[in-house]
């Protein structure tokens, strides 16, 4: 009997949307800083520091941020109901945390966190993210229109799923962009149709460039479905202001445009002149309901103060969408039986916080303000940082966890990117990491203008600034040795 030996799948037989799209955040830079800290590990002493610095990925506890105690609390009991039946309980967990647990456990299926939920998220749950959300705007929310998901990107990607036709029709999308977008549009088989942020606008929107972009694509054929808008911008930091919102908000309306906000850094502002304002509440406060407009809200767990990446935990919530679409997206949902529950329990937490007269209430606003007054310190530091490199410029950072500073490279430089088959912002970014042990995201990973870095010799980097006080303290002197180095060296050549 003769046996066919050829593989089953390669490289070449695998899907080709997979082989198109790429996600620079977790990508070549990543795959780098992970073998350069083995060989710290292995060699200790083989570099000039002693451990990298990952400043790549927004990935909060991982950095060093602590996690909410009220929050894990709840999520113990949850997991272990048998505990509020002991005496000790009491002394080792606070008492809203006690009340918190028997309540959800009580909505559980099964009194339990290990059993399939709801498809769409527990309603119970569902009902505090609908009262948090409602509180947080001072308008109506509804559970119906609430999914809990596995974070964000699980939201993002069903709606994606649910718009997406074919490659005739078009996503809107902001350029920088995060990439999630692109790669999720590619593998739906999608159009995404890029629109430019004005960096000398501090990141802001421009409506007329939004309505080019779209006039365009009209013209090219396609069918534009939707816009996204991320507010706080990543990877840019920008946060918008209520009246380009409005902007936002009558051109979809009248284009018929599906508005998908990405809301999940609108805990995290850091200027006293802007806050988070929900696009959904701006629609409503324009005098818009559901009938006239239809949004898709983002919000997870795994930014903002919280900083439960590995939890899994978000929430979309759908407006002015039809019951019989709103069934469709059930039945998509339904595919993969239900968000993971204990990202449901924090979901519900984060939309539904202590409050005054708990007797857990003191502790928690002590460690969310510790927490976010650190973040703002931060930013701070490392945008004067930037700032204070040669041919470094940085807008300030308004929300968000990330700075996006554009860096004036000498053509030596980018002469030697060519020469390695590289673009000058990844030649950079590798040369960093290698050589100060420092990781960030190159800009072109965002798919930014390239015409203009071309044109300028100017290029980006990402660089979060979760990373704790102390390590951000040791990052700025490596940053700035290396960076004058870098740039003495390539200016020697030029």
């Amino acid at each position: 009997m003769s046996y066919n030996k050829t593989a089953s799948i390669t490289a070449e037989t695998i899907n080709p949307r997979v082989k198109t799209f790429n996600y620079e955040p977790c990508g070549d830079i990543a795959t780098l800083a992970e073998r350069l800290q083995e060989e710290l590990k292995k060699n200790p002493g083989s570099r000039p520091f002693e451990e990298i610095i990952y400043c790549n990925l927004g990935n909060p506890q991982a950095l060093g941020q602590q996690p909410i105690t009220f929050f894990r609390e709840v999520l113990s009991l949850c997991d272990n109901p048998t505990l509020l039946e002991r005496d000790e309980t009491r002394m080792l967990f606070s008492a809203c945390a006690i009340k918190r647990a028997r309540k959800i456990i009580e909505a559980m299926p099964g009194r339990d966190s290990g059993p399939y939920t709801a498809s769409q998220g527990i309603k119970s749950l569902r009902e505090s993210v609908a009262d948090g959300i409602a509180g947080r705007d001072g308008y109506p929310s509804r559970p119906e229109d609430i999914f809990l998901t596995d974070g964000a990107s699980s939201a993002i990607n069903l709606t994606l799923q649910m718009l997406i036709r074919s490659e005739e029709d078009g996503i809107l999308c902001p350029l920088p962009e995060y990439p999630l977008y692109s790669a999720s549009i590619i593998l739906h088989g999608g159009t995404m149709i890029p629109y430019n942020l004005s960096e000398d606008g501090d990141w802001g929107l421009e409506i007329f460039e939004v309505k080019r972009c779209l006039e365009e694509a009209r013209i090219s054929g396609l069918t534009v479905r939707a816009m996204v808008v991320i507010n706080p911008g990543n990877p840019t930091g920008q946060v918008m202001s209520v009246t380009n919102q409005e902007e936002i908000v009558e051109f979809c309306r009248k284009e018929g445009l599906v508005l998908l906000a990405d809301e999940v850094y609108q805990d995290n502002i850091y200027v006293d002149h802007k806050k988070f304002n929900s696009f959904k509440k701006v629609a409503r406060s324009l005098g818009y309901n559901a009938n006239d407009i239809s949004i898709v809200s983002y919000h997870s767990v795994s930014m903002g103060y919280s900083g439960e990446c590995g939890r899994r935990g978000g929430y979309m919530e759908i407006c002015g969408f039809g019951e019989d679409v709103v069934g469709a997206i059930c039945k998509v949902a339904s595919v993969t039986l239900c968000p993971n529950i204990g990202g449901q329990i924090l979901t519900s937490l984060v939309m539904d916080t202590p409050k005054i007269g708990d007797d857990c209430f003191e502790r928690f606003l002590a460690e969310k303000e510790n927490i976010q007054s650190s973040m703002v310190n931060r930013a701070k530091t490392l945008e004067e940082a930037f700032n204070s490199l040669e041919g470094v410029t940085c807008n300030k950072i308004e929300g968000a966890i990330y700075l996006f500073p554009r860096i004036h490279l000498p053509a030596a430089a980018i002469k030697a990117a060519k020469t390695e088959g590289v673009s000058p912002d990844i030649f950079y970014a590798c040369r960093l990491l290698d050589d100060a042990g420092i990781a960030v995201v190159p800009g072109s990973g965002f798919h930014q203008i390239s015409g203009r870095n071309i044109a300028t010799g100017t290029w980006h980097i990402r660089c979060t600034i979760l990373p704790g006080e102390d390590k951000i303290n040791e990052m700025i002197p490596r940053l700035k040795s290396f960076h004058e180095a870098f740039m003495n060296e390539f200016r020697d050549r030029s």
